[in-house]
Parts: structure tokens; sequence; C-alpha cells
């Protein structure tokens, strides 16, 4: 899309916002204007957060995608709490027009200045507190998972799972190093990478992604791909993490041995993957071809909670799935329901576990509030126990 278009969406966007808000701050002209001024850059810049990537200087690119992404996520909220405000204040101006005498306009005047303000200092509080959120390292979640007739040698078994990094505009090589050190000093058996590692291409990203090379467990790091990979080149990419050492799982299995136990690990592309391949649709049961029978125990890795109906009926035990981002940050966390069947955390699906990540990293706004981002630290327990 070109940059005329969308700024004269952002525009309109911006302008709704501003008469909402701007006439009831008139009794405080500083605040008047530096919420002006804000609004007029974020209208200007936001676009840029979609179409930086066609700068050629990788520098000003990389400057130009933080600043219309930052102010991407500011607008969001400075929207939804606009629109809030309004149906907030809604019944009083109906009271008003119905019973004039219910009380005085000065009244209403009031709670109109002090909402307006209460908006804009919510939207700036929340936007930094999800920066800081969305750029400090993901802490690490312990979740132990249940499964019956469990071998012996599996209780314990610890899968350390890292999703939705998006390695891209505003997440390079520092960041991801940083994930990496993390989950190696969770001395795991194995890595799961649940897909939407980047956003752009091997060649500007490549030296950015490199520290999953260093990805440190028993049984190896297995990958799968996310829409977003489908989005910025799932081939290359696919060879580019072979390079690295990664396995990445095409609709395929591996049968790993762990003491006197075999553990089957599967993979999936991502569910909507056959748009952009048709020979990459995605498959649980084709993931299960000629998998052997002593193999008891099965785990799917699939980049969106949507797969898991298909990997019930194929008999899998546990699904590991990321994409939904937890929503992110609110008040998008209460919409994901409607697109996905899981939002995040554990749930069970007849006999199989679903455990669906908030992400390691963010996608677009960096901003994460309500939404922490996590580095999943799975434990197989019998669950019997």
């Amino acid at each position: 899309m070109r940059y005329l278009p969308l700024a004269l969406i952002s525009s309109l966007l911006h302008a709704f916002v501003a008469w909402r808000l701007l006439p009831a701050l008139g009794a405080w002209p500083t605040a008047q204007l530096a919420l002006a001024s804000t609004l007029a850059l974020s209208a200007v810049l936001m676009p840029w957060g979609l179409l930086a990537r066609r700068v050629r200087s990788r520098r000003w690119s990389d400057r130009l995608s933080w600043a219309g992404l930052g102010f991407m996520g500011l607008f969001s909220s400075l929207f939804v709490l606009t629109v809030a405000r309004d149906v907030l204040l809604l019944p009083a101006h109906l009271v008003l027009a119905l019973a004039p005498g219910a009380f005085d306009g000065q009244t209403l005047a009031r709670w109109s200045q002090g909402s307006a303000a209460a908006v804009a200092l919510a939207a700036a509080a929340i936007t930094l507190i999800g920066l800081w959120n969305a750029r400090r390292t993901a802490e690490v979640v312990a979740v132990d998972v249940p499964i019956h007739n469990l071998p012996p040698a599996l209780h314990g078994f610890r899968i350390a799972q890292i999703s939705d990094i998006h390695v891209g505009p505003t997440i390079k090589r520092g960041y991801l190093q940083s994930i990496v050190d993390a989950v190696n000093a969770l001395d795991a058996d194995l890595v799961a990478v649940t897909g939407d590692l980047v956003d752009g291409s091997v060649a500007d990203l490549g030296h950015h992604v490199a520290p999953l090379s260093s990805l440190v467990s028993r049984h190896g790091t297995y990958f799968v791909t996310g829409n977003h990979e489908y989005y910025s080149g799932a081939h290359a990419w696919i060879a580019e993490l072979r390079r690295l050492g990664v396995r990445v799982l095409m609709n395929e299995h591996v049968v790993l041995a762990h003491g006197d136990a075999s553990l089957l690990v599967a993979g999936v592309t991502d569910y909507s993957a056959h748009h952009f391949d048709p020979s990459h649709r995605s498959d649980p049961q084709a993931a299960l071809n000629e998998a052997p029978a002593h193999a008891r125990i099965r785990v799917l890795l699939a980049h969106q909670p949507r797969s898991a109906a298909a990997a019930a009926l194929a008999g899998f035990h546990l699904q590991l799935s990321g994409h939904t981002h937890g929503g992110q940050f609110l008040p998008w966390t209460w919409f994901v329901r409607f697109q996905q069947p899981f939002t995040a955390g554990l749930h069970r699906l007849k006999d199989l576990w679903v455990y669906t990540s908030r992400g390691t990293g963010y996608w677009g706004p960096p901003k994460r509030f309500g939404a922490p981002s996590e580095i999943t630290h799975l434990r197989f327990v019998n669950a019997a126990a």
C-alpha cells in the first residue's frame, strides 16, 4: 500500500481523537498543545510503521519503524480509551438533554475535562509500561503437563518453548541473544521454537538470527513455520535455520530415545501455509506417517492453536503453539478468542493438552500490557502422581 492512502486513514482516525479530546482541554492550553502536537506527529509517522522497509537506508528504515510502530502503540490506547470515555459520558449527556435540571452543565464540563486528561495520561502510561514489558527479556513460566501412562523415564522431561519473537525492524541480534542465554540456563531436554521467528528476509536478518545456533539442550532444537515466515520467504528461512543446526519439522516427526523410553516429537507447517505454497499444507496426521508403535507419548509443534482439533484426532498428547501473543496488549487480549480456540496457557481438548505461549517477543508496536512475554519451561509429570 502507498503512503498517501495510509496517511489519509491515519489522519482521519487521529482527527476523531482530536475532535473528542482537544476541546475539553481548553482550560489547560499547555496540555491541549502537547496533545495536539503528539496527534499531528503520530498521524504523519504511524504509516511508516508499515512502510519503513521500503526505505533503502537500513538505519533510516529502522528509525522510521521505531517511530511509526511506537506511535501506533500509543494511538491504539488513545483511540480505545477515547471511545470508552464517550461511552461513559453518554448517559450524562442524555440525562442533561432529557432533564436539564438534573445537574448543571458546569459539572458535565468538569467531567469532560477531567476524563479527557485522564485518557491522555493513561494512554501515555500504558504505552511506557508496555514498552518496558516488551523490551525486557521474557520471564520463564514453569508449566507441569500431566500425562496418563507416562513412562518413568519421561517423568520430568523438560521442554523449553520460545515463540513469536519476530526478529525484524525493532528486534535485533542482542534481543535474541538474551533469550538464547535464558533458555540455555534452563538446561532443558529439548528446545521448541513454534514459529513467527522473523519479519524480514534472510538477507536482512540472517545475522540477527544467528544466535539460535548456540541453543543447547540434550535433544536439540526443533522449529516449525509460522505465518510470518511465509510473509518473509519461508523456503529461504527453512534453509537458513537448517544451516544453523536447527531441525525444521515439515509435517514430519522424529523419535527421541530418552533413557529406556521413546518420545515422538512432530511438527507441522503453519495452519495457513497452503495459501503460500500448496505443498506446505499443514497436516498433523501426515506428521505421524510411519510412526513406531513404541513411541507412545506424542508431542506436536504447531504454530497456531487452530491445529488442535486435527492434532486431537491424530492422537497427540500435547500440542505446543503460539501465534496469539496472548493479545499482546489490552484490550486486544479479549478478542483473540474469536480467531483462535485458545488465547494463552494450558488447556484440554479431549485427550490432548494444548499449551499456547503468549510469545517471547512482540509484533508491531513495541508494547505489552496485560499479556507478558514468556519463555515456557514445560515438564512432563505422571497424571496419576
